[in-house]
């Protein structure tokens, strides 16, 4: 909303400095809304009137250093013009501060204003006046809010005032927000004021945890009883850790019970007591270092000696990269041919990580999730890693939170859509700082963190909580062994919410099918739909009177549409691609106006009303179930090959009734309307068909979908998937040559 006074603001800067020429910056635009340009041109107007002449957006120590020697405070006796007090003026308007009438004069309301103000921050415990010192006014032209915005927290801003109030005349401690939110400002305030009361002077105490303050910390152990000024500093932060606590100068059975809840969240010893380890988990993102890991990660292939080594330094749980796209550059960073064997024999498990580039925001963008999703899936699948196996994606580098709203979540979020897709064969996590982790899992795009808390300084690590949903904490890198076995790894402590892999997949005997690649389509059109055409099945489009709904290259073009679903299936289940294709492809080219009469039916069966699509369609009656979607595939049948599928252990899911006419609703519409879950259930019904097709018309069982299929099961589970008898038996041999051609460009492509 545009406030007149700060609209008045804008229009003395553009007014008394020549449009902002005079002060190198562009004229304001005169919008009665406070912003960083209206604060940088009143930074820059306070440095002209002090006759600075290197202005800079930055009220930094040449600007606090020469507030200092020339004025001491600001106040009616010291302001050395009236525009310099129209600066102050306006920048309290930008502060949601009455500045009087901006005319030159530090009169009663600028000084109460100034009170406010330092109440406000808490500064006027230091500066019990309305003058306005140094660093007030430094804090005052800023966009830090000194009233909680945001729905901030009130604990947490009574904790920023008495940061404030306690330690600003010491040196190196400004004015930090009182706005109710933890930040990278109130950490760093938080660990001077630590090393203040462990005595450090000013110009030691850095806000850094260094061996000096690790020392101090450890001779300062709390517990229930202690009272003072410890107690208050270890209280609040507990409050900024989002412990359920306030800052409290009295160690009482609340504040323990909390600090045992906190121990157990991040893996410490449950004491109860603010010892060392509890104080460096609040302090700084990596903690104690000197912790012991039962994780890690690297980029070194695990050797057995290598694995030896792990196991005997308490290693359970192993972080390998599914993928590396150089060929020179640490080249064993992808897992290694034999690897997961190793460390199956020596009893450790894996987590797989995917990473490519990911150093800087510009790579995040929906396309690249889409690839990464692809490819981490793909490469997972290459590895062996089965079905329901998380795969950390990376977020390698200091995202600022604006960033993570911009790129990461958008990346994440297409991620996620692409996964289920594709069925969902794997479980998303999420590697990167706090905050990444934090926001990507509350919006439901990841479900654990890998917590880089190694990068203490990270802006999405200082002053962030541990996510809540938080696998791995990595917190200092380091070599283990000897010899053979020496390895460098970084060590991560875990929660136990994500154990790994223990069992992997045997490699595929036969290379897998990849994405289909669109330089060959017209060669596969011409192939396919001559073929169609040669053997009339069936003819072109519901314009030559046989009441087909679509043409056979539009039949195609949503079957390549969907490939990546079609590739992960058959990649999941080590199965040809082309078996998936040929059936889908057959099915939708043999789509009719009686399937769609069929569809309407059940919709009026299970609603009580003919959907708007299939009112003006003759013979419509109501059909508990039909054959639908792009593999025409019925409700009844879904459920039966899922339910196969999950009672063998290759699909997760909630196994339903095939009589149960709810179930086979539910199934039915998802079948309609969900072309990636339609194709999706086409390797189920083969996979079922293989197995006997228990609940329908029972079969001998034969050896399920494999790479290795000769033509004779190829065509057993081609004809499977259309029922029995003779015209099934025909069929099947008519779509053979199909699959010959499907199969032909896979195999083109995946060995190319």
């Amino acid at each position: 909303m545009a406030d007149e006074m700060v609209r008045r603001a804008q229009r003395f800067i553009n007014t008394t400095y020549g449009d902002g020429a005079t002060l190198g910056i562009s004229k304001l635009e005169e919008n009665g809304r406070t912003s960083w340009t209206v604060m940088y041109a009143l930074t820059r107007a306070l440095q002209y009137e002090m006759g600075i002449t290197n202005l800079s957006n930055n009220f930094g120590p040449a600007t606090l250093g020469a507030l200092r020697e020339k004025y001491g405070k600001l106040d009616e006796t010291t302001i050395p013009s009236a525009n310099f007090c129209r600066i102050i003026q306006s920048a309290l308007y930008c502060k949601g501060y009455d500045g009087g009438e901006i005319d030159g004069k530090y009169n009663s309301r600028v000084k109460a204003a100034v009170v406010k103000l330092k109440q406000n921050m808490g500064a006027y415990v230091p500066y019990p006046d309305d003058a306005l010192w140094p660093k007030v006014a430094k804090g005052l032209f800023n966009m830090d809010a000194y009233v909680t915005v945001n729905n901030g927290s009130d604990g947490i801003r009574l904790i920023q005032q008495w940061l404030n109030g306690q330690y600003l005349l010491r040196k190196d401690f400004y004015v930090i927000p009182c706005d109710g939110h933890h930040s990278r400002d109130v950490a760093t305030s938080l660990l001077l004021a630590v090393q203040y009361e462990l005595g450090m002077a000013d110009g030691v105490a850095n806000g850094f945890f260094g061996p000096g303050t690790r020392a101090g910390l450890k001779n300062h152990t709390l517990s229930t009883g202690d009272s003072g000024v410890w107690v208050r500093l270890f209280s609040a932060a507990m409050e900024l850790n989002k412990r359920p606590v306030a800052m409290t100068g009295s160690f009482q059975g609340v504040l323990e019970d909390a600090v045992r809840e906190f121990q157990s969240f991040v893996k410490l010893p449950v004491t109860g007591k603010g010892d060392f380890q509890t104080w460096a988990s609040l302090l700084v993102s990596y903690g104690d270092q000197s912790r012991k890991g039962e994780a890690c990660d690297g980029v070194t292939k695990v050797t057995p000696a290598r694995a030896q080594a792990l196991k005997n330094a308490g290693y359970k749980y192993i972080g390998r990269y599914l993928y590396n796209p150089s060929t020179t550059s640490l080249p064993e960073k992808e897992i290694q041919p034999g690897e997961l064997e190793t460390l199956k024999e020596y009893g450790l498990r894996c987590f797989p990580i995917y990473q490519t580039w990911a150093r800087s925001v510009d790579y995040y963008s929906v396309e690249q999730g889409v690839t990464d999703c692809m490819n981490a899936a793909y490469k997972a699948e290459e590895h062996g890693f089965g079905s329901g196996t998380r795969i950390y994606f990376a977020v390698d580098y200091d995202a600022v939170d604006h960033e993570v709203t911009s790129h990461i979540l958008p990346y994440f979020k297409s991620i996620r859509e692409r996964m289920t897709r594709m069925g969902s064969p794997y479980k998303i996590g999420i590697y990167g700082p706090r905050n990444a982790c934090s926001r990507v899992s509350a919006a439901g795009y990841a479900d654990t963190s890998f917590v880089s808390d190694m990068s203490s300084g990270f802006s999405g690590n200082l002053g962030y909580a541990m996510p809540e949903n938080w696998s791995f904490d990595q917190i200092v890198t380091k070599t283990i062994g000897s010899g053979d076995g020496e390895i460098e790894i970084d060590n991560n402590i875990a929660s136990g919410r994500d154990t790994g892999q223990g069992d992997f997949l045997p490699a595929p005997s036969q290379k897998l099918d990849i994405g289909f690649s669109l330089d060959y389509w017209e060669a596969l059109l011409n192939e396919a739909d001559g073929y169609m055409e040669s053997i009339g099945k069936p003819a072109e489009g519901s314009e030559s009177g046989n009441g087909y709904v679509y043409t056979r290259k539009q039949c195609l073009e949503t079957v390549i549409s969907y490939d990546d679903v079609i590739t992960s299936a058959a990649r999941r289940y080590r199965m040809r691609k082309a078996l998936i294709q040929t059936s889908a492809f057959w099915e939708f080219c043999h789509y009719s106006q009686v399937d769609v009469v069929q569809d309407a039916g059940v919709v009026w069966y299970h609603t009580g009303a003919i959907p708007d699509w299939g009112k003006d369609l003759p013979g419509v009656s109501k059909l508990v179930d039909s054959s639908t979607g792009v593999a025409k595939i019925s409700g009844r049948t879904c459920i039966l090959s899922r339910n196969h599928s999950i009672r063998s252990g290759i699909l997760d899911g909630k196994i339903l009734d095939s009589a149960e006419e709810s179930d086979r609703w539910a199934m039915w519409q998802k079948l309609n309307q969900n072309n990636a879950f339609n194709l999706s259930t086409v390797p189920h019904l083969h996979i079922w068909g293989a197995g006997g097709k228990k609940g329908d018309h029972e079969e001998t069982v034969i050896r399920r979908p494999a790479l290795d299929y000769t033509e004779t099961e190829i065509y057993e589970v081609l004809r499977r998937y259309q029922g029995f008898g003779p015209e099934a038996e025909a069929h099947a041999r008519l779509r053979m040559p199909l699959y010959a051609i499907f199969e032909k460009y896979n195999r083109i492509i995946r060995e190319s």
